[in-house]
């Protein structure tokens, strides 16, 4: 099994530290192993650790009024998880539900030590920024995908994005996960390969026309 030391060193986000400064963030942090379909936290919960997805993948949701699931996005390896608004405070709040889809690991890291020990000297401050930056074009892509693409659009976007994803789970559950009937993506599908753009394999995707599936969503 992989020591705390070489999560770290497998996570981009730590790549330009020494190892001087690993061995700092490894005094802070914690590795802690999940099973498939376990939560990692709730909406509304509160933290005061970062979450860094080492392996495995995670499902991003929310609870609407009448407790339907609104798939939001999927988290891989190697990203951080944690949604933060401010370095104001030491307590993070978390604005959605999080389950892992497959069994993970993740680096939990002291978020009050790490302002101190890196951000504070200006260290992984690059990082930082590009990853709240990749986290708002996530959610770019939620409003996208809920408020302006049809059902065709939705799932092109799955199958450029999301394939691996897409495969893995029962028509249905991608259905529900893009809020359209089973049918209407079995029509889509349909339609996608009899325009040759995707194939379907032993009942897995496969895409033969890249360029034309993302100009279904981008509109061009």
């Amino acid at each position: 099994m992989p020591s705390k030391i070489d999560y770290i060193q497998e996570l981009t986000f730590f790549k330009s530290l020494d190892k001087e400064q690993i061995s700092a963030l490894s005094e802070i942090s914690n590795i802690t192993t999940h099973a498939k379909n376990s939560i990692l936290y709730y909406e509304n919960d509160m933290s005061n650790k970062i979450f860094f997805l080492a392996s495995g993948t995670l499902k991003i949701y929310k609870i609407d009024k009448f407790g339907n699931e609104i798939f939001l996005y999927n988290i891989y390896a190697n990203s951080l998880i944690s949604e933060l608004t401010t370095l104001d405070t030491n307590a993070i709040h978390c604005f959605s539900n999080a389950e892992f889809l497959e069994e993970s690991a993740i680096l939990e890291v002291s978020f009050l030590d790490f302002k101190n020990l890196f951000l504070s000297k200006n260290i992984l401050i690059y990082e930082f920024i590009n990853e709240m930056l990749l986290k708002n074009h996530q959610l770019q892509c939620v409003v996208n995908r809920e408020l302006v693409f049809d059902a065709t659009a939705k799932v092109a976007y799955m199958l450029s994005d999301d394939l691996t994803i897409f495969n893995k789970l029962k028509r249905q559950e991608v259905s529900f996960m893009l809020h359209i009937q089973p049918e209407t993506l079995s029509r889509v599908l349909k339609r996608l390969r009899r325009s040759d753009i995707i194939d379907i394999q032993n009942s897995d995707v496969v895409i033969l026309d890249k360029d034309a599936l993302q100009a279904i969503y981008k509109g061009e």
